[in-house]
């Protein structure tokens, strides 16, 4: 118990309860819920698996400091305060990155620069020279998080962003975000138990979070680098012993996967994309309309897309969504669809009563995922069926 630490698993809004159970999941401890994020308790090759293993975390943070303050000049004095040369040798680099939500404090780049300030004036009082500024592949990345008069740094263990996956070389228009794929797969319950569907794959996230989900395989594998790799602390030996048991646990997968797109150009960046990704075997990519396409084996299908919200391509929107519905009604008995999107005045014109109905954001566009049961034949009859 005596190596355990608190951490935070930064998410996306409504995903906290998912990554509160892929935690457990894991074997964290002391799980608490707050807002996009979740707290946990685990030792150092927790973390590391942490960051190859969770699907819905941004990042993990690791606390380091916690300390009240009134102004600027405060937060300069605290942080001067601390033993950075602990951490840090002169020759190292450093990036601060800031949250800010406080009505003392209202300039997230102002209050990471005065933390610079601090930590470099103390290098340099004491050594002469100073650590250099790297915002892309820092020796630390220093987390600071301003809650009213309370202050907490924290040392980023990521990095780069966790959905930042590394296997996505080719983007199309409007790319959906990996762990907001994972994200509304696992909302969806796919356990990689049937065949999955994408009608509207873009450049294939969904159908790569779909793949991994299904083999168990850990999402960050392709990832370069993390952050702690460069920490004081940093273990090769035991990242490697944690890589090895996650990678145990990869189970096969007797289903299919298929992506459909009408765009050659999108179909092709979905192909490179799944290869970068080791996928092949599992996932096929059609050039197909969705909307002249049918269910191609009666098995269950489980269903998840992105369709355009009207955003940044020129479609009728009204016309196109009730075609969505007109081709679930029609073509695809024996479905579970699920589909997000931010153009909440389409949905009405889809003609089917959604079963579900999650608010999310998709970046800075309030969301609705969506569910919609496709019963065989008529759902009067399915009930029928259900009670004999």
């Amino acid at each position: 118990m005596g190596n355990n630490f608190e951490m935070v698993a930064k998410t996306l809004y409504g995903f906290e309860p998912i990554l509160a159970k892929e935690l457990r999941a894991l074997g964290a401890m002391d799980i608490q819920e707050g807002t996009r994020n979740v707290k946990f308790t685990g030792d150092k090759g927790f973390m590391y698996k942490a960051n190859l293993s969770l699907r819905t975390a941004i990042k993990i943070l690791k606390p380091f400091k916690t300390f009240r303050i009134s102004n600027e000049e405060d937060l300069y004095r605290e942080v001067k305060k601390i033993a950075w040369e602990e951490e840090l040798e002169v020759k190292d680099t450093l990036a601060i990155d800031a949250t800010v939500h406080s009505e003392k404090f209202t300039h997230s780049k102002y209050i990471a620069q005065k933390t610079k300030d601090a930590i470099v004036d103390r290098f340099r009082d004491k050594f002469g020279e100073r650590p250099d500024v790297d915002l892309d592949f820092p020796t630390l990345r220093i987390n600071v998080h301003i809650e009213n008069d309370i202050c907490n740094l924290s040392f980023d263990s990521s990095g780069q962003s966790l959905h930042k996956r590394g296997y996505k070389t080719a983007t199309n228009i409007a790319p959906i975000n990996e762990v907001l794929a994972a994200g509304l797969l696992l909302l969806s319950g796919w356990d990689g138990q049937c065949d999955f569907l994408d009608p509207m794959c873009g450049s294939g996230t969904i159908l790569i979070e779909a793949a991994m989900i299904a083999c168990n395989i850990p999402p960050n594998l392709n990832r370069k680098e993390f952050a702690f790799e460069k920490w004081k602390d940093w273990d090769v030996d035991l990242f490697e012993k944690i890589e090895d048991s996650v990678l145990k646990k990869v189970r096969d997968f007797h289903f299919t996967i298929t992506g459909y797109d009408t765009a050659p150009s999108a179909v092709q960046k979905a192909i490179d994309n799944v290869e970068n990704a080791n996928l092949s075997e599992f996932i096929t990519v059609k050039q197909q309309d969705f909307f002249e396409s049918e269910k191609e084996r009666d098995r269950r299908l489980h269903m998840v897309f992105n369709p355009p919200y009207g955003e940044r391509l020129d479609i009728d929107m009204p016309v196109f969504y009730k075609r969505i519905g007109d081709t679930l009604k029609q073509s695809y008995p024996g479905t579970e669809a699920w589909f997000i999107t931010s153009n909440l005045e389409a949905i009405k014109n889809v003609g089917l009563r959604p079963t579900r109905k999650i608010k999310l954001y998709n970046g800075a566009l309030e969301s609705k995922f969506l569910k919609y049961d496709i019963y065989e034949g008529t759902k009067k009859l399915h009930k029928i069926k259900d009670r004999d």
